[in-house]
């Protein structure tokens, strides 16, 4: 898995890439009421609005971490949107991208450079 900045996690599916959010992000949301996911074969380039998710304490944005294509989205997270608190590493994911190069995931952080940065 590969992280950011912003919170998000990366993890290559054969060649796709999942997007969601880190435990830390969703700690920090608290309960996750509302996630409006973007539409399949949307074309995104790193920094774009893709996701908005509203909980008790706020409304967020989740950014393209990558420039790609979205080519997959957890629609169940429309109707069960606390499985981005229950399990925002597994079942809470959001969108999967594919991306012309996978290369692009060097530039982000490990796990253990995503620890020490939330540290």
């Amino acid at each position: 898995m590969k992280f950011t900045e912003e919170h998000e996690w990366l993890r290559v599916e054969d060649d796709l890439v999942v997007v969601g959010i880190t435990d830390h992000a969703a700690e920090q949301l608290g309960d996750v009421v509302f996630v409006e996911l973007p539409e399949v074969e949307t074309q995104v380039a790193k920094g774009d609005e893709v996701v908005v998710i509203e909980s008790v304490k706020a409304a967020a944005d989740i950014l393209a971490p990558v420039d790609g294509e979205i080519v997959e989205v957890n629609e169940s997270l429309v109707d069960s949107p606390a499985m981005v608190n229950e399990d925002p590493l597994g079942a809470g994911w959001f969108f999967k991208l594919k991306l012309d190069d996978l290369s692009v995931l060097d530039d982000l952080m490990t796990e253990d450079e995503y620890k020490d940065f939330i540290g």
